[in-house]
């Protein structure tokens, strides 16, 4: 089994851009706190790199240069991890609640003259991350109360 990492973290990032960032879906799903966390990462986790390897190097000298730059490894990594995940979540299959919840969402939008694709047979996070930024964005908020 091959793994292509590069188009993973490619899925992740458009994952990320996709998941409506509504806090309500964040009792549900998992992908709200994992995306508030990634976007934080990718800002902080490069600074503290360099901050911690720059430092280990200041107070130790040089010959602790293969730690520094392990320590920034780390750092830099953080950010990474929560893209893969959220890569490997993109493509991963709906359950069947799930898929039928979209289904019927996607139905509702569609009956109010929004187009929406509904789901396929190979449906995945992904394509229900589209329904539900569709839905957010043109659905009013007295739908979502009555989940």
């Amino acid at each position: 089994m091959s793994i292509n990492i590069l188009k993973t973290l490619g899925d992740g990032r458009r994952y990320m851009k996709t998941w409506p960032m509504v806090r309500q879906l964040g009792l549900y799903f998992p992908e709200y706190r994992v995306v508030r966390a990634t976007q934080l990462a990718i800002l902080v986790m490069p600074v503290l790199a360099i901050l911690a390897s720059v430092s280990q190097i200041y107070t130790y000298g040089w010959a602790f240069l293969p730690q520094a730059i392990t320590i920034a490894l780390f750092f830099i990594s953080l950010p990474l991890q929560g893209l893969l995940w959220l890569g490997w979540r993109a493509r991963h299959p709906l359950p069947l609640s799930l898929f039928d919840w979209s289904n019927q969402l996607s139905a509702k939008l569609s009956a109010m003259g929004i187009h929406c694709q509904s789901l396929g047979a190979k449906a995945c996070y992904l394509d229900m991350a589209l329904i539900l930024k569709i839905a957010f964005e043109r659905l009013d908020a007295s739908y979502w109360e009555e989940l």
